[in-house]
């Protein structure tokens, strides 16, 4: 098998002819040969067979214990210009790059197959969906791509109507640490992978396609491709509102992707909808909408700590047809993590005997694959070509104080200074100080494929006349009490705060103006049965103005870490704030509001 597209042919062979393998395969996303993979995955030792009573479908993979994560330091973003690449991201220049990875590829798929994977991120029929060729030496790669994207022969056809793709060639080399580099090249529309068989360095199309390579496809053509989840929210009436979501790591991303509405709700008709846990692409509509798709077909979870308190939904997708990485395993081959309830680990990750001394039994990163629509939460919009209407975007941090819990921004060009200037608080296992405040802007540190001045300005530009654009709202889950306690219980509490969003979104509620946004007015959220007592709502919704004015300056900083590139509209915005909190006293309309 090979294309009707020659310059997909003529890439293929460029490959071949530098990477020497014995053979090639053409994927064509079938069941047989899904199952020819895994038998041989089985037969050398890439995947282990798990419990198939309990587990039917699901494997086991050990990666090796120097490849388990993403490598920042050795990602890199290759634009011509270094300033295109900007100061939030490692570059080298595109010639060096290729220069020195190829030298790395040069005959690596000696004695390997060579798989060539077409694939469409987002529905088939989307004008939204965008499509790439990953070529890799990895079968593992291979059965995860089927899982996260729509692969095979519907996106080759695709491919060779449209006569554009995204090209990504990956080989797991030697998984030598010292020779592994993840290369992206946006103009060129192309990625390197070399050295590494981890997710988001081997799945090509996650966030190296999905994110670099898109957000800057997404500037070029007038759309955004944002790390954001996406969900439909249901209210008694029958009504859904999608709203897109951005959280840093370790802020509740997932639980909130699939978040079950507390018992008082799901009774009255509330509902969660998942469209999509981890990548938004949104585009401006004939109707000044931004309508989203979500990329991916599948999850690629992190395992520990996903249980039946966290997070049900996705505990209960995991029971079949399932990759696992990097997991441990119970005596009757079960997949077992830290946070789950039941089970007794026998083996860790790395296959030895469970150990205190050798740490978490799973390893922190570890992982799950599984297809989006196995989530009892899935939403058949998932599959919608024309996407889903964004109602509201929220963005969010990990803060002890100084933020509360939700607040909504005065128009869409202080939503775009809430998102830039989003952060989060490190903790003494990250970083061995406590509170450290790390900018992540829309949680896209990692991820934007260029400048981030250039970045912002795009997201101010969709404010037009004709624009219908989404509210914007920042929550804080972990905000805490002097005691060090968390004042809001969260996970499925969540929803009383969404609920809000929606009656500010649908106009039924007035909220209360500070110096930072709208804040929730007195009896527009609802409270009942959560036993807070007035101390801890006052505290959860306090603006402290001293404490704003430091974050403004500290913000200016920031932004002005960019340079000239940085909007003055965003500048002018962060001093409009700044200015108010100056001539702010106490707010008399929500008790403690201001002080």
């Amino acid at each position: 098998m090979t294309s009707t597209l020659a310059s997909l042919n003529q890439w293929v062979d460029e490959v071949a002819t530098l990477t020497t393998p014995d053979k090639i395969h053409w994927c064509d996303g079938s069941e047989a040969e899904n199952q020819a993979l895994v038998e041989l995955m089985l037969e050398r030792g890439d995947l282990i067979e798990l419990n198939q009573d309990t587990h039917p479908g699901c494997y086991l993979h050990r990666s090796d214990p120097k490849d388990v994560a993403r490598v920042e330091k050795l990602t890199l973003v290759c634009h011509p210009d270094r300033e295109d690449a900007g100061p939030n991201n490692q570059w080298l220049a595109p010639d060096e790059a290729h220069a020195r990875i190829d030298a790395l590829f040069e005959g690596c798929m000696k004695g390997r197959t060579m798989y060539v994977v077409p694939y469409c991120m987002g529905p088939i029929g989307s004008p939204i969906a965008r499509c790439g060729v990953e070529i890799t030496d990895s079968p593992y790669v291979v059965a995860n791509m089927r899982i996260m994207t729509r692969m095979g022969k519907a996106a080759q056809e695709r491919i060779e109507r449209e006569g554009t793709f995204v090209k990504g060639l990956h080989s797991t080399g030697e998984l030598d640490p010292e020779r592994r580099w993840i290369m992206h090249f946006p103009e060129e529309l192309s990625i390197k992978s070399y050295g590494s068989g981890y997710g988001g360095n081997a799945l090509l199309g996650k966030k190296c396609h999905a994110l670099r390579i898109a957000s800057h496809q997404a500037r070029t053509e007038g759309w955004l491709a944002e790390h954001m989840l996406i969900v439909g929210i249901q209210n008694p009436a029958g009504e859904i509102h999608y709203v897109a979501a951005a959280f840093p790591s370790a802020c509740g991303k997932t639980n909130l992707a699939m978040l079950i509405p507390p018992e008082g709700y799901r009774n009255n008709g509330w509902k969660i909808w998942t469209v999509g846990d981890d990548i938004c692409w949104m585009t401006p509509s004939e109707d000044g909408r931004l309508w989203a798709i979500n990329p991916e077909a599948g999850y690629f979870g992190v395992a520990p700590g996903t249980s039946k308190k966290t997070n049900p939904n996705a505990l209960a997708m995991l029971n079949r047809n399932a990759i696992f990485t990097n997991v441990a395993v119970t005596a009757d081959m079960q997949p077992w993590w830290e946070g789950l309830p039941d089970g007794t680990p026998v083996k860790d990750w790395q296959g030895r005997d469970v150990d205190a001394a050798n740490g978490p039994a799973a390893h922190p990163n570890s992982r799950f694959t599984v297809s989006a629509s196995q989530c009892p939460s899935w939403s058949p919009e998932a599959e919608s070509a024309q996407g889903v209407p964004i109602s509201a975007i929220v963005f969010g941090g990990r803060r002890q104080s100084l933020v509360p819990l939700v607040f909504e921004a005065r128009d869409w060009t202080h939503g775009v200074l809430v998102g830039a200037s989003m952060a989060s608080e490190t903790t003494a296992a990250a970083t061995g100080q406590v509170g450290v405040v790390r900018r992540d802007p829309m949680a896209m540190k990692p991820f934007c494929g260029y400048n981030f001045a250039d970045y912002f300005a795009h997201w101010l530009s969709f404010d037009t006349p004709e624009a219908k654009l989404p509210k914007i709202f920042h929550v804080n889950w972990f905000r805490k009490n002097a005691d060090g306690k968390f004042l809001w219980p969260g996970f499925g509490e969540n929803m009383r705060v969404l609920e809000w969003m929606l009656k500010r979104v649908t106009g039924q509620a007035e909220g209360i103006d500070s110096p930072i946004g709208t804040l929730p007015a007195d009896g527009e959220l609802n409270l009942d049965g959560l036993g807070l007592d007035d101390a801890a709502i006052a505290e959860l919704f306090a603006v402290d103005r001293d404490g704003w004015r430091d974050e403004m300056v500290a913000i200016g900083e920031y932004l002005d870490s960019y340079g000239a590139r940085m909007p003055e509209a965003l500048k002018a915005e962060r001093q409009r704030v700044a200015d108010a909190l100056e001539m702010a006293g106490t707010a008399p309309a929500r008790k403690k509001a201001v002080s």
